[in-house]
């Protein structure tokens, strides 16, 4: 696997917004500021709650196949990889890491055979656009931590995820997961959200590095990011933080960030969280690398790499 400098664009962008002119603008900031050699597109599936069985990825929350498709196109004219990762999420707030059945069937109380099929049909129609349009790498699921222990259903789509699509298939894992996930086997890249705490990389890439030896897999991290609110360096998952505009704190957390993995030669890239479908907005306290410290510090660590790696 080649070195991946990579950054999440306009995730679970609904529809009409990745077509619009200012995603345009948006997607040509990014590329000039950046210079990524790949972006990971996440097309949405929803589900009501975390114990519905159905799977809606036609509606007006999931971008349309036709602009998927032409902003593949785009990154692919301009010599950028695109890793397709079609993710599930919750219309009433709940992560996603919550969606969880009854481990044996119930008569009258939802199941997960039925959501696997549902989450099946959503994976494999990506999967084959993924096919159709060269993808560089096909991601079937994000931070889907209470479904991992269904082992045999995660290896039964892997399994058929590869009738559809040729390529590389990873997993991506959320933070801290990393050694509990038993069918690593099955996919070709380990992939993790990095959202640890500034000053605990090292701690955590010893433990990650194990799983990484063991398997013998290629790793990156497919998320990673910090916002700008006080205290997010210490709790860098945590969305609901509130606190005062800091982007120096941020930008401390990438330096330490990329201090620590730069010493591992496994950790073989990164995807940052994110850059967003709008214009720039200021005092952004948010994790929108655009127009920011954090951002410059990704760009010149990305150029470094580029002539590192390449």
């Amino acid at each position: 696997m080649k070195f991946i400098r990579g950054i999440n664009f306009a995730p679970f962008a609904p529809r009409g917004v990745l077509s619009s002119p200012m995603a345009q603008e948006s997607l040509d900031a990014m590329l000039s500021a950046l210079c990524p050699n790949a972006v990971i597109l996440a097309p949405a599936g929803v589900q009501q709650t975390a114990q519905s069985e159905q799977i809606d990825f036609t509606g007006r929350h999931t971008m349309s196949d036709g602009e998927l498709t032409a902003a593949i196109h785009a990154l692919q004219a301009r010599g950028v990889d695109v890793i397709l990762k079609p993710t599930v999420n919750c219309l009433n707030g709940t992560w996603r890491a919550h969606i969880n059945f009854f481990d044996i069937d119930v008569p009258c109380e939802p199941k997960w055979r039925n959501w696997f099929d549902a989450y099946n049909a959503f994976q494999m129609h990506y999967a084959e656009i993924a096919r159709r349009e060269g993808c560089a790498m096909f991601i079937p699921g994000c931070e889907m931590v209470m479904s991992e222990r269904r082992e045999a259903e995660w290896r039964a789509l892997i399994a058929n995820l590869r009738t559809a699509y040729p390529g590389p298939i990873a997993y991506n894992c959320d933070k801290y997961q990393e050694d509990q996930v038993r069918w690593w086997d099955c996919v070709d890249v380990i992939a993790s959200s990095g959202y640890y705490p500034m000053g605990d990389w090292e701690n955590q890439l010893e433990r990650i590095e194990r799983v990484v030896r063991k398997f013998g897999k290629p790793f990156f991290f497919a998320e990673l990011g910090c916002m700008a609110t006080a205290g997010s360096s210490a709790r860098p998952n945590d969305w609901s933080v509130k606190g005062d505009y800091t982007p120096g704190e941020q930008a401390a957390w990438y330096a330490d960030m990329f201090a620590a993995c730069e010493k591992r030669d496994w950790v073989q890239g990164f995807a940052f969280w994110d850059w967003g479908a709008g214009p720039a907005r200021n005092r952004d306290t948010g994790y929108n690398l655009r127009d920011t410290a954090a951002g410059q510090i990704v760009a010149d660590a990305y150029r470094t790499l580029a002539n590192r790696r390449d």
